[in-house]
Formats: structure tokens, C-alpha cells, sequence
């Protein structure tokens, strides 16, 4: 896995994973996309673009072609309201974020999930808007609340996440830690958690 994209500066930080909350969805922070790009909802056949821009994202390496199926299975009228893509002007989705949904800690939750850029369009003001666009459709399907999932290596999606309200949830020993480690972390790019 490559930690040592412009984006996150993780040099010598544990790789953890954790989970950050919202317990509400009101008052989602309102970002608009730059000029040239659109956000659009899932179409058959955009499960390509997903795992290209996926493979195209962090360098995690190839993802296994069924992997979307098994995440969010095949039912295109949840997947074209929950999936969402930025276009570039030309059409090519170049960024995808999913409204999507869970039962954790005994509850149903909101889920924001599978969050990706491809790396040539990272840093252009995009996950801001594609953040507010699955928060308040989130909200619009009907969950009170969301939480999502990832690793103390992803500081600035961190940073992201925590911009849009979204809490470190600390239940364990080795989630308390990894979140001090993360603060510190993120005060060495002047964010707060």
C-alpha cells in the first residue's frame, strides 16, 4: 500500500483502522464543486468507473473485479440513489462516495463509504462537495445518522471527515490510542479533531 501520497503525509505512522461518527445529519456543511466538474448518481455500468478510479485512487494495489458487486450488490435502484461519481466536463467519473447504509453497534446507520479519488485529480476541491452531496442524501433516504470507516494513515480524509462533523469513536484501548496518535498527527497540519 502506498501511505506516501500528496495527501497523506504518513511517514512512520501505525496503519489502524477506525471508525468516526455523526450522531446527527442536520446541518451538513454546504461545499459547491469547482467549475467543470459535475456530481452525478450511479448508472449500470459505472461499477467499471468505481473500481478503475479505486485502482487509480491510493495505490492499494488491484482490487478484484467483483468487488463492487459483493460491497453493494446489484440492485440498481438503491445503487443509483446512493452511489455517486464527480464527472470531469468530458463525462469520465474521476471520484465516487456512497450514501450507504449498515446495521452497527446493534442500530442501522448511514454509512459513508468507499470514498476515492483518482490521484491525477486529487487536490482540485472535489471531496468537499461529493462529502455534502452523500451527507444530505443521506439524509434524504432517511437516516438520522451516519458513521464511517478508516485508517489512522489518512489523516487528511480525516481532517475531511471531521470538517463535516464526524466524531473519532474511541471504544477500545487500541482505538483511544490510535486517536491520540492521530490528533497529533493532525495538529502537524494545523487541523483539529
Amino acid at each position: 500500500m502506498n501511505h506516501h501520497t500528496r495527501h497523506e503525509p504518513a511517514s512512520g505512522h501505525p496503519d489502524v483502522p477506525v471508525t468516526m461518527v455523526r450522531d446527527h445529519l442536520n446541518c451538513i456543511p454546504m461545499f459547491d464543486l469547482p467549475r467543470g466538474y459535475t456530481i452525478r448518481w450511479f448508472v449500470p455500468g459505472d461499477e467499471e468507473h468505481w473500481l478503475r478510479i479505486h485502482n487509480e485512487c491510493e495505490g492499494y494495489g488491484d482490487f478484484k473485479t467483483n468487488l463492487f458487486a459483493d460491497q453493494y450488490g446489484s440492485v440498481v435502484e438503491v445503487l443509483s440513489q446512493r452511489v455517486a461519481f464527480v464527472c470531469r466536463a468530458d463525462g469520465l467519473p474521476i471520484s465516487t462516495n456512497t450514501a450507504w447504509m449498515n446495521d452497527w453497534e446493534g442500530q442501522h446507520w448511514g454509512r459513508v463509504h468507499w470514498v476515492a479519488t483518482v490521484r491525477r485529480e486529487q487536490g482540485k476541491g472535489l471531496s468537499k462537495p461529493l462529502m455534502t452531496a452523500v451527507c444530505k442524501r443521506l439524509k434524504e433516504l432517511g437516516h438520522e445518522r451516519a458513521y464511517l470507516t478508516t485508517n489512522t494513515v489518512r489523516i487528511r480524509a480525516i481532517a475531511l471527515y471531521a470538517g463535516f462533523g464526524f466524531s473519532p469513536y474511541r471504544e477500545s484501548d487500541t482505538e483511544r490510542e490510535a486517536w491520540v496518535d492521530v490528533e497529533r498527527k493532525m495538529e502537524e497540519i494545523g487541523r483539529n479533531l
